[in-house]
């Protein structure tokens, strides 16, 4: 019998669970942590905190594990050797999505810097970032039109290489009413995180 389908639900916060081992742990461990296991590694990494820790909890270990074995056939994650462990990381479509969920994280932890009224946080934290998620967050940013991120990006753009500044700056731009806010780019990651949400179709998997 072939497993019930994921809903867009579930694929995101197994991917957003995934991201906290994503290279470092493997497909049991996943399974654990989305069962809500109490087991010592998992708290001494604080593994409990990741967002999906227990999210399956009043289900058999052995279905979680079944609901990760579909997001590796469908192409959201998948397993790769790392000397003798097999350990999971994204894919291209599962790091698509992640990376659009990722850039509103980073947007809500400074709109709570902001609510906290955080003056100067360290913004090394977001160098050697992944490009295109640093970029995304910059679009999020714009769309807010909020004026109190401003400081914090001067801040970044201190530190940050010249092809980040330059966005940072249009940023900075699009926020002070010099520039218009251009929302393409954001509908068209959207349309293609709808599209990469569907997983990769049947004929491919079975041929």
């Amino acid at each position: 019998m072939a497993p019930t389908p994921l809903t867009h639900k579930e694929i995101k916060i197994i991917l957003d669970t995934a991201d906290w081992i994503i290279a470092r742990g493997g497909r049991s461990q996943l399974a654990k942590i989305l069962k809500g296991s109490k087991e010592k590694k998992l708290l001494e990494f604080d593994l409990d905190e990741s967002p999906g820790y227990g999210f399956y909890k009043n289900e058999k270990l052995e279905d979680v594990t079944k609901k990760i074995n579909w997001m590796i056939k469908r192409d959201f994650i998948e397993l790769q050797n790392f000397g003798k462990l097999p350990l999971i990381v994204f894919t291209d479509r599962g790091w698509l999505i992640q990376s659009y969920q990722y850039a509103d994280k980073l947007v809500r932890e400074w709109e709570e810097w902001i609510e906290d009224g955080k003056k100067a946080p360290d913004m090394t934290y977001l160098k050697d970032r992944d490009r295109q998620m640093i970029l995304l967050m910059l679009e999020k940013i714009k769309e807010t039109g909020n004026k109190a991120f401003i400081p914090y990006l001067q801040l970044w753009e201190e530190i940050d290489y010249k092809k980040v500044r330059a966005a940072i700056r249009k940023t900075i731009r699009v926020l002070e009413g010099k520039e218009p806010f251009d929302g393409s780019t954001l509908k068209d990651r959207e349309e293609r995180i709808q599209k990469a949400l569907e997983g990769q179709p049947e004929y491919e998997i079975f041929r």
